[in-house]
């Protein structure tokens, strides 16, 4: 299956650069670019696209209020690519629903690696940022919405709370003495049930119920 990719940058130059990067790629293809978030939202939903690479700042709608739209709106995932790694982008763009969040210096392979892993239907964090990432996700306010995690069982929760502490499949492999399709397949009912998008919203929902914290 060939991933329908949208570039939304306001300097055509990087559109290029990310352009070709994407395009030489035999299960990729671009098909549509944007030069904001207000022509992202006109071009994108009749594309049918499936991985958006989102700039943050641009003129007009900026990439965070764009990417809220688009994921409430289509089946897209954005990947938000900035060159500044700062913690309040990176929390802004997830809760705006962002799948993905990395700078745009980092390696092409990267790149290719973040787009096929969140077509995928899971997400993709620069590694730069996942640590503050999760300290500023323990400072979210304790909300409702803690009688969702009373379906998952005792092993997703164990799954969820080592999400929640960044930890990849293969490291929740190694601690629990699991296998990865074992794993996966936990990963992929905690999201169903807590109807989350992917690992990340999860672990915000699982914060801000309380659930999670740093020491856990």
């Amino acid at each position: 299956m060939t991933i329908r990719v949208a570039l939304v940058d306001d300097q055509q130059l990087i559109r290029a650069g990310f352009g070709m990067v994407v395009g030489s790629q035999a299960d990729m293809e671009i098909v549509a670019e944007a030069a904001n978030g207000d022509e992202a939202l006109r071009l994108i939903p009749p594309a049918n696209v499936d991985v958006v690479l989102m700039d943050i700042r641009m003129p007009g709608m900026d990439g965070i209020a764009a990417c809220a739209a688009l994921t409430a709106s289509t089946d897209a995932r954005v990947i938000i690519l900035t060159t500044f790694d700062l913690d309040e982008y990176v929390v802004s763009a997830i809760k705006a629903g962002a799948s993905g969040f990395l700078l745009k210096d980092a390696p092409p392979e990267d790149l290719l690696h973040a787009i096929r892993t969140v077509h995928a239907g899971d997400a993709v964090i620069a590694p730069s940022s996942t640590r503050r990432l999760l300290g500023r996700l323990a400072e979210l306010p304790v909300t409702s919405g803690a009688e969702k995690f009373d379906t998952l069982t005792e092993r997703e929760r164990e799954v969820l709370l080592l999400m929640a502490q960044g930890r990849s499949n293969q490291e929740i492999c190694a601690q629990l003495f699991l296998a990865e399709p074992t794993v996966k397949t936990h990963v992929g009912r905690v999201l169903a049930k807590l109807g989350a998008r992917d690992r990340v919203q999860a672990v915000v929902m699982a914060f801000e119920a309380g659930l999670a914290r740093p020491s856990q």
